[in-house]
């Protein structure tokens, strides 16, 4: 009683003070009842908390003598409703306890209950959580949030796919049934390889995140995910991991109802906003009091959605509610380019983009949509039927280019399947066929295979419907919304009515609208007085069918650098004439070419990416797009490559095979070139269409990654086994990190499934990237056949103990490894190469100077620091310094046996100097190689070889 009065805080008691003793008195002499019931610890473990609570309340029933003490229905009936219900969560959370204790004691049948003890662990804390988050809710505000949460349960757990002529159960089911978690991945920083982000569940983002903001294309889930974690939070069903949502009450709020709003609301409004039914109902003030205890899952979606102009208003908005109200969970949904990278970081949210879905998740999506259907089979002939058409599909998604690049979001996967069962296991080829048949099915086969119209009903064919919803969409583009009001959509209509005759048998604008909406399956309702597309996919299509009958190429070329103008231009294209399509395709070129154009590169791709919907163009304006593409494919350095994957699937069909490399190097080989050769040229663009190919996570990059296995170029092998986390792991691992050519290569590996799969296959260059703990690397890594080892990103391990038994290493690398500062058990081992390279310059490790078996060593130096002592065998020494300087001398006296020494001048934005002569003491010196330095001295080196760069070289890891 005394915790949850603490807990409350001053000014937010849960019951009046004069409840406390009757309440706590209540308490005691229901737990005196334990002894009461019949049945033993474990028939209570078994009951549970909550019915265990129960029997304790209904064990006795009123003194009818009169006599003792009262009883708890009598003290019960002389409690207010606020000190009931703290009387019951306080039961409840003392059973949980009680069990919990029975559970630990010795007589316990462990090995039967197993698993019920983990489920009490769990649910003891999350009611812990429970009873410190909400001991001051008032008996209104509870009563009107029960109400509040079925009502998000009901809105939001249903999932549905595009409406379609099919039974309900292929169209709609359960949220928790049908949900399927995509991958999300945080984004990287500048100066790190995306390939490192952590991939995680996208129903993970918020656990261990306050803020999110959450990137993905069309219909990537987002929305999905909206629904999910608000149905998660109002039922309080959280996954593990996102306990945090206990207690919480969701919030969802889409921008494109709430932006088109003169003012965006406050917390008051927040319900009425989005037009709740039940805004008018809450509790005065009660939005205000849920924030204020930081009770709120904020779920923002749509921020691309929203014109540009309302976007700043919209970010203030948020940053004004942050500020009020701290300490609520925020996830704010977007497509990947609405806004600018870090558009919300100082609000202090992190980034994370939903991956397009794998094999596995297509897999998984096309299994559970079936086994939807199978429900609503009416015998074993049609589920027979059923399993041949969910087995074709599975075939046709893994074997066909063009289907898997469609199959990559839910939505495509929804009208894959359903237009694949409703065709009887035939799909057409082709975005623009796809679009073209569920256009064909939702606009007029749905009504008329299912009789809906008597004879004599107005109805109208396809060709009127896509007259009047392509007007509806292109306004939609043209405005940069994504809904409308309905006085505006019936605007629209009524100018369009005379120009399609057959619509006017259903009456004026209202009725013509109202018919799209009920019957098209194409448009929709979400609130009174608001229409939308089902999905951006149709508006787009469709809005790029009126452009081209508008004939407006200028107005898609003049918006060709905005991302919600993409797919508008690609199916422009595709809905084009062959001269139509040449002039808008030299339109993006002409404009791409513009002197001080900042999306020349994206136009270009644009192009490119448009070509797959020409099939009947002019050679001349195909070739001037290859052309134009052969300076930017292959692409020049990981930036482009990066920068050309997001292009998605289709980057892949751009890149150049491994045969083709040869022929595809005129952009490394301009006057302007890096390379001092071509064989330099072609290793480097053989890098880079392998970074372009990797951060396209789809298993359809696996094919052309598979070409590069046994390259002789280390860096391309380096990215090759570092994406392994990309792809699906089995797949990856038997066609791309198996065949890789070992020679000088870490393979790296990313989770302890990775190592394993790794070192039973032998390895004996392993890299192990991220937290990998000292238990961890002790427990997993053998004592004899690593020989090469590298840590990297890794902040948990500190004590270097943990190798002691690895007694074959011979090579350390640690790469950005910050806790450890101590080399001296390492003295264990018999170490011929060390790489020393923490996150950031620093003091040298202590017990350097002892590890004198070292033949090779790299160091990164903040100053002129050496080890105290010599180490006579070292013969190889790469040094990169963060200093302008560096004391030669030290070098010929600490390293005697000296052949090879490298040097690099790394921080200053001035060259370094360094005085060559004291090298001459070392009388087994052989090379000498410095970058970025003014060199004096060299002439007393008679007989070695004295390179000089003016670039920095590249890190490889290893010393070269």
């Amino acid at each position: 009683m005394e915790q949850a009065v603490a807990a409350a805080g001053p000014g937010e008691r849960p019951c009046h003070a004069d409840e406390d003793e009757r309440v706590a008195e209540l308490l005691a002499e229901t737990l005196l009842c334990l002894g009461e019931l019949e049945m033993e610890d474990v028939q209570a473990v078994a009951l549970g908390p909550q019915r265990l609570a129960w029997e304790l309340r209904g064990s006795r029933g009123p003194n009818d003598h009169g006599q003792g003490p009262p009883n708890r229905f009598y003290l019960l009936t002389r409690l207010s409703e606020d000190a009931e219900g703290l009387y019951d969560r306080l039961l409840e959370t003392a059973c949980l306890h009680i069990l919990h204790f029975f559970t630990q004691r010795s007589t316990f049948v462990a090995r039967t209950l197993v698993a019920q003890s983990d489920q009490l662990y769990e649910l003891i804390t999350k009611v812990d959580v429970l009873i410190g988050r909400l001991p001051s809710q008032s008996a209104e505000d509870a009563g009107f949030e029960r109400r509040y949460a079925k009502y998000v349960t009901d809105k939001y757990g249903i999932l549905s796919i595009v409406g379609v002529d099919l039974p309900r159960a292929e169209t709609s089911w359960p949220l928790d049934a049908a949900y399927l978690s995509l991958e999300a991945i945080p984004r990287a920083g500048e100066s790190e390889p995306a390939a490192e982000a952590a991939p995680r569940p996208a129903d993970q983002a918020l656990s261990g995140h306050d803020r999110v903001l959450l990137r993905g294309g069309a219909g990537s889930g987002k929305t999905t995910l909206v629904q999910w974690l608000a149905v998660a939070t109002a039922g309080q069903r959280p996954a593990p991991g996102l306990e945090q949502l206990i207690g919480r009450v969701p919030f969802v709020l889409p921008l494109r109802t709430i932006a088109r709003q003169e003012s965006l609301p406050t917390p008051d409004r927040l319900l009425a906003a989005v037009r709740n039914p039940l805004h008018g109902a809450q509790p005065p003030g009660w939005a205000d009091r849920v924030l204020s205890a930081r009770r709120g899952v904020l779920l923002v979606d749509g921020i691309d959605e929203i014109p540009d102009r309302d976007r700043e208003r919209t970010r203030a908005w948020l940053d004004d509610l942050l500020i009020a109200y701290p300490g609520n969970l925020w996830l704010v949904t977007s497509r990947p380019s609405a806004v600018a990278d870090d558009w919300l970081a100082a609000q202090g949210f992190t980034e994370f983009a939903l991956s397009p879905m794998g094999r596995d998740e297509v897999t998984a999506f096309i299994g559970r949509w079936h086994d939807a259907v199978r429900t609503t089979c009416r015998d074993d002939e049609e589920r027979a039927a059923l399993d041949a058409y969910e087995e074709a599909l599975l075939a046709a998604v893994t074997t066909k280019q063009d289907l898997a690049r469609l199959a990559t979001n839910p939505l495509m996967c929804g009208l894959i399947c359903a237009l694949h069962r409703s065709r009887r296991g035939y799909l057409p080829p082709g975005r623009k066929a796809l679009y073209d048949a569920a256009l064909s099915m939702l606009l007029t086969r749905r009504d008329t295979e299912r009789h809906v119209y008597a004879p004599g009903d107005p109805q109208l064919d396809e060709e009127p419907q896509i007259q009047l919803l392509q007007r509806l969409a292109y306004w939609l583009i043209r405005n940069g919304q994504a809904e409308l009001d309905r006085e505006q959509a019936e605007r629209i209509v009524a100018d369009a009515l005379p120009n399609v005759p057959a619509a006017q048998a259903l009456g004026g604008a209202p009725q013509v609208l109202d018919h799209l909406l009920l019957r098209s399956g194409v448009l929709r309702e979400p609130t009174a007085g608001a229409v939308e597309f089902v999905h951006r996919t149709f508006q787009d299509y469709l809005g790029a069918k009126a452009a081209v009958e508008h004939g407006d190429f200028g107005l898609l070329v003049n918006n060709s650098h905005n991302t919600q103008w993409e797919d508008v231009i690609r199916m422009a294209v595709a809905h084009a004439r062959p001269r139509e399509r040449a002039d808008l395709l030299n339109g993006l070129l002409e404009r791409g070419a513009r002197p001080g154009e900042p999306a020349s590169l994206r136009l270009l791709l644009l192009a490119a990416a448009c070509l797959e919907h020409a099939p009947d163009l002019d050679p001349t304006v195909r070739d001037a797009v290859m052309d134009r593409l052969a300076f930017v494919v292959p692409p020049l350095g990981a930036p482009a490559a990066r920068e050309l994957a997001e292009v998605g699937p289709l980057a892949l069909e751009l890149l150049p095979s491994l045969v083709e490399l040869p022929d595809r190097v005129t952009a490394f080989t301009r006057t302007d070139s890096p390379f001092t050769s071509e064989g330099e040229a072609i290793d480097y663009a053989a890098e880079a269409c392998v970074i372009a190919a990797t951060h396209v996570p789809t298993d359809a990059a696996i094919p052309y990654l598979r070409q590069f296995v046994r390259h002789p170029f280390l860096p391309v092998r380096s990215q090759l086994a570092s994406s392994w986390a990309r792809f699906d792991t089995q797949r990856y691992y038997d066609e791309v990190v198996s065949r890789l050519a070992p020679d000088d290569l870490y393979f790296a590996a990313e989770t302890e499934e990775h190592a394993r799969r790794l070192l039973a296959d032998g390895c004996r260059m392993l890299m192990l990237r991220g937290d990998f703990t000292e238990d961890t690397i002790q427990h997993h890594l053998p004592p004899g056949a690593l020989t090469h080892l590298r840590l990297d990103r890794n902040a948990a391990v500190s004590d270097l103990a943990c190798l002691d038994h690895v007694q074959g290493l011979r090579a350390l690398v640690l790469t950005r490894c910050g806790a450890v500062t101590d080399l001296s058990p390492l003295t264990a081992l018999s170490l011929h190469s060390l790489d020393w390279a923490p996150p950031a310059p620093r003091r040298l490790p202590r017990g350097l100077e002892r590890l004198t078996t070292l033949e090779q060593l790299r160091l990164t130096l903040p100053g002129t620091q050496l080890p105290v002592a010599p180490l006579p065998r070292l013969t190889w020494l790469e040094l990169d310094v963060y200093h302008p300087e560096l004391d030669v001398h030290a070098i010929a006296r600490c390293f005697p046996r000296l052949r090879h020494l490298r040097v690099a001048f790394r921080s200053s934005p001035d060259e370094g100097r360094i005085d060559l002569a004291p090298l001459a003491a070392l009388t087994d010196l052989e090379t000498v190689s410095i970058a970025r330095a003014d060199v004096t001295g060299s002439e007393r080196l008679d007989g070695i070889e004295i390179t000089l760069h003016s670039k920095l070289p590249r890190r490889t890891g290893l010393p070269a």
